[in-house]
């Protein structure tokens, strides 16, 4: 399986003026390219777009500085719209999984930018990394590389920072795991309760937010194209970077500890993109990261050969007596524990809901007698049962 590893470098002034002309090749070659699909009645051929936007674009006065950088990073821009045009036929014809996706659009300057060189346009000599027309960079090698790398992408995000990603091949490792299974109910309060009881917190992004927020309001402020504009940008955009970097070390911690302890791990489809809609939780719920912690579970299972299912989001976990598996119906979001009218067991709201998750995971689908009943379930919210229900 393939794998990325990012690392972190420096570059000296005079490689920032020639990464910023490669960005700026890159992206001007992808917006020839997008803006040639656009007018034509037919989807050219990726071999077709290279040799009018490249090879006949250098011998033009408007694009002859083309050649001043490397021509594989030109070729994979191309190579990339090609697949991002597939990915979108793919999303509208149902091909390809999930929600429909855009065309591709135009790129700006202001954006992450980022090139990516195969095995024709760099090395790795000792320490340093050489990259075609750029020169020799020192990343920091926070880790060895399992494999030979298969290409690189030099990035530079939106803070200014320079990134080093490399795509390499790893073999699936084979860990026996201490525990069977286990059921992941992810949440806001806490970030996941396992189906043990354990309630794993997640980091506070109060401060960061809210500095984020004034910075904002600043911004909103001050004149277009103005040199304080761009630097209030860049300060919003460090703020950012340092959030997320703070999710995703805490995503990794947490993604790694579950699929090595656990041989299947059950996840609950959670429709995120309807949740966030909610103007009061919509701030919070983006800044969790589930979907991001789906993916890293996902990937790790796959590594650690591992089980990982992810339930229908339509299976009622949150209002099902996880003891006797008695439905009691909807309870507002404010309850946060509840006592079952049937077997009398108390659950945390959050803990019942995972126990669920597991074991719909490993296939029991809450094989239960109440289940089977034709009668409609009771809610625990009844007036005659309003004092079983704990709000904490």
């Amino acid at each position: 399986m393939k794998a990325r590893y990012r690392y972190r470098f420096y570059p000296t002034d005079q490689q920032r003026q020639r990464l910023a002309q490669l960005f700026g090749c890159v992206r001007v070659v992808w917006n020839d390219a997008l803006a040639i699909c656009k007018q034509s009645d037919s989807l050219p051929k990726t071999s077709e777009l290279q040799k009018l936007v490249i090879t006949q674009g250098k011998k033009t006065p408007e694009r002859q500085w083309l050649s001043d950088v490397s021509n594989v990073p030109l070729q994979q821009s191309v190579a990339d719209l090609g697949v991002a045009y597939k990915n979108f036929f793919d999303s509208i014809k149902g091909r390809r999984k999930g929600k429909k996706i855009n065309p591709p659009r135009f790129k700006k300057k202001t954006e992450r930018q980022s090139a990516r060189f195969t095995t024709y346009g760099f090395s790795i000599k000792g320490e340093e990394v050489y990259l075609a027309k750029i020169g020799n960079v020192r990343p920091i090698w926070s880790r060895k590389l399992p494999s030979k790398p298969s290409s690189v992408t030099v990035i530079k995000d939106a803070a200014n920072r320079y990134f080093l990603s490399f795509v390499v091949e790893i073999d699936p490792v084979h860990q026996p795991a201490s525990n069977p299974s286990i059921g992941i109910d992810l949440g806001i309060k806490a970030f996941a309760t396992l189906s043990t009881g354990e309630k794993i917190d997640g980091p506070d992004y109060s401060k960061l937010d809210k500095k984020i927020r004034r910075k904002q309001r600043k911004l909103a402020r001050q004149v277009k194209g103005s040199q304080r504009r761009e630097k209030t940008r860049l300060q919003i955009a460090k703020l950012h970077s340092r959030i997320s970097d703070i999710r995703r070390d805490f995503l990794h911690k947490v993604s790694t500890r579950v699929v090595i302890e656990n041989q299947v791990i059950t996840l609950e489809d959670l429709n995120v993109s309807g949740m966030v809609k909610n103007r009061k939780l919509a701030r919070a719920i983006s800044l969790q990261g589930w979907r991001e912690f789906r993916v890293l579970v996902e990937a790790k299972c796959t590594k650690l050969n591992r089980e990982f299912i992810v339930i229908d989001r339509w299976e009622p976990t949150s209002r099902t007596c996880s003891t006797c598996g008695f439905k009691w119906g909807k309870v507002d979001l404010s309850v946060r524990s509840v006592v079952c009218i049937n077997c009398g067991a108390e659950h945390d709201r959050d803990e019942n809901a995972a126990r669920n998750i597991e074991k719909v995971g490993i296939g029991h689908c809450h094989d239960y007698k109440w289940t089977q009943r034709g009668s409609k379930t009771t809610s625990v919210a009844s007036p005659d049962e309003a004092s079983r229900i704990i709000a904490l």
